[in-house]
């Protein structure tokens, strides 16, 4: 079971609206002010608006590296979704904790920060980092500034834990994402002389064709690698837009696609492939209206976690968890900013499972919080001397 101050920072956090549209600075001032109650110092990394924010806070010797337990405060909407529960209450009922983020991930902040008095009393050797971002919903957008304030830092983290929700197993590896927005632009015309103009949709569809061979040459050539579900490159078209009317030929057209890498995929050839294809096809756009264009932009990209099974810090995580194996999942996560980017070793480890995240009545199941809490007491117990011991 949960301890009682868990479920009420949980009650507390979930009351937060922090859906990613959303500011999440009250979620923020709650928590800096319950750090503070306990005399430990937070600051936030704001985004250019100063409407959001990081946090980033050390407790234990600061002049050592240490483990950084990290986690995003920002969730997905309750829009159009049927709740049987209010989605932003607490509702706790058969064991399980109901509301929206319970899962994904505010189970994992409140059981950190229920923590937080057991680490000031513990006389800590190594440090123990809390970082919590914005806007991991829509893209991993806002940790990348925290990353951009570690990397200037004479001292970064040892290993980074995140907290998404993995029914405490230890996660060492996930796929890469990169994700683009196409605009298609042609030539409208009377529909009855369709030949005059250049149909956005036709040529929008061609490029949707050629992203579909290749995800079926991914699926037959690969490279593949084991533990996943889909053990090799996804290549998806998600949106389409175009057309205002059946007798007018469409000048516009745009849709969205992502490709989710394995690791021993390069998504920038692919996308340059991508680009290479239409620009042909701009060409032939171009012999009947020289104003046509296909415009391809980057909207989302992050890089897939790939911490080796038999590193150490792998090995020190699943002391922590009590489990012996390694495994992948099939969502992204912030994950591979911290490993790649900043250079930290990663690992994913959390209460809770996604099967339940993202779903109306989300919920988590009050025993993976207790399991979390045991987790961290052990993080506790190992980065503070043996009893009787001093420093």
């Amino acid at each position: 079971m949960a301890s009682p101050l868990t479920l009420e920072i949980l009650q507390q956090l979930i009351g937060f609206d922090t859906t990613s549209a959303n500011s999440n600075l009250e979620l923020m001032a709650y928590v800096q002010h319950y750090l503070a109650e306990h005399g430990v110092n937070s600051h936030l990394i704001h985004d250019e608006a100063g409407q959001k924010a990081n946090l980033y806070s050390t407790i234990g010797p600061a002049d050592k590296p240490g483990i950084m337990l990290s986690g995003h405060t920002d969730t997905v909407p309750v829009t159009g979704q049927k709740w049987s529960h209010d989605p932003y209450r607490l509702t706790l009922e058969q064991d399980r904790g109901y509301g929206r983020g319970t899962a994904d991930m505010k189970g994992f902040l409140a059981v950190v920060l229920a923590a937080v008095p057991d680490m000031v009393k513990a006389p800590l050797h190594t440090p123990i980092h809390l970082a919590f971002s914005y806007d991991e919903e829509i893209g991993c957008i806002g940790v990348r500034r925290l990353i951009d304030n570690l990397a200037e830092l004479p001292i970064k983290p040892a290993l980074c834990i995140i907290g998404e929700p993995t029914e405490m197993k230890v996660v060492t590896a996930h796929k890469g994402k990169l994700a683009a927005k196409v605009t298609v632009t042609g030539k409208e015309y009377h529909s009855g002389m369709a030949p005059f103009g250049v149909n956005a949709i036709n040529y929008a569809a061609r490029l949707v064709c050629w992203l579909e061979q290749l995800a079926i040459w991914k699926r037959n050539q690969g490279p593949f690698e084991e533990g996943y579900d889909i053990p090799y490159t996804t290549v998806h078209t998600g949106t389409m837009q175009g057309g205002t009317a059946l007798n007018i030929v469409p000048n516009h057209c745009e849709f969205m696609f992502e490709i989710r890498n394995v690791a021993a995929e390069d998504p920038h050839r692919l996308l340059s492939d991508f680009r290479d294809y239409a620009e042909t096809l701009v060409a032939e756009m171009r012999r009947t209206a020289p104003d046509c264009s296909i415009d391809i932009e980057l909207t989302t990209e992050y890089p897939c976690l790939s911490t080796a099974n038999d590193s150490d810090v792998v090995a020190f995580v699943q002391r922590l968890a009590e489990s012996d194996g390694c495994h992948t999942i099939g969502f992204g996560t912030e994950g591979g900013l911290f490993s790649n980017v900043l250079g930290v070793p990663t690992v994913v480890c959390g209460p809770g499972s996604m099967d339940q995240g993202h779903k109306p009545d989300e919920f988590i199941e009050i025993s993976q919080l207790g399991l979390g809490e045991r987790f961290v007491a052990r993080l506790i117990e190992q980065l503070s001397p043996p009893h009787g011991e001093n420093e």
